[in-house]
């Protein structure tokens, strides 16, 4: 039996980081969507592998279920959650793909080289986009970890360095909106 639950979560302060950071970034996120570099398809493929190295339960589903809709096939999909997408991907691609598995691996701790290949390759405004996808991504992965994190505490199996008075308060914004989510989930399965 588990002691520990054992996936990367959200602490007060990084959360607020992050979503700071994503606020202040709003007008960017939405130009991304505008950007003909970054396709629908690109970007899904992009949260994919994130969310396949932080693990996320909900982003799974939610980002499998919008690759599919961007038209990228059952298979490319799994394959990309087995992080196993060099095969599909264009060579295009190929980069930002290897980028977000490495951040999420690192933690949010890019080697220095890996970071400027991404630049090298794709200028500095797309690979600026694609860094702030990685970010976006991580922030629901994460959200969607601590979310767990919180239920599996109620489960006797706390997350390491976890804070009871923050999961508390975390659960207490967030019930509303994630039970229903979960049963959703369970539905649509």
């Amino acid at each position: 039996m588990k002691q520990y639950f054992d996936k990367k979560i959200y602490t007060a302060g990084l959360l607020f980081s992050d979503l700071g950071f994503l606020i202040w970034n709003a007008p960017k996120i939405t130009g991304i969507s505008r950007d003909k570099k970054i396709s629908k398809a690109f970007m899904e493929k992009i949260m994919n592998v994130t969310t396949a190295v932080n693990g996320c339960t909900y982003c799974s589903w939610f980002h499998a279920k919008q690759a599919l809709a961007s038209g990228i096939n059952e298979a490319e999909i799994q394959n990309m959650m087995n992080l196993q997408f060099h095969a599909d991907a264009e060579e295009f691609e190929l980069m930002a793909l290897l980028y977000a598995q490495h951040y999420a691996e690192t933690n949010r701790n890019p080697d220095a080289e890996m970071k400027q290949k991404l630049i090298d390759y794709y200028g500095d405004k797309m690979a600026n986009d694609v860094m702030l996808v990685i970010r976006m991504i991580f922030l629901g992965n994460l959200y969607g970890n601590t979310w767990d994190a919180v239920l599996s505490r109620f489960k006797g199996i706390p997350a390491k360095g976890s804070n009871i008075i923050f999961e508390l308060i975390f659960f207490l914004i967030n019930f509303l909106f994630m039970f229903p989510l979960m049963w959703l989930m369970k539905r649509k399965q």
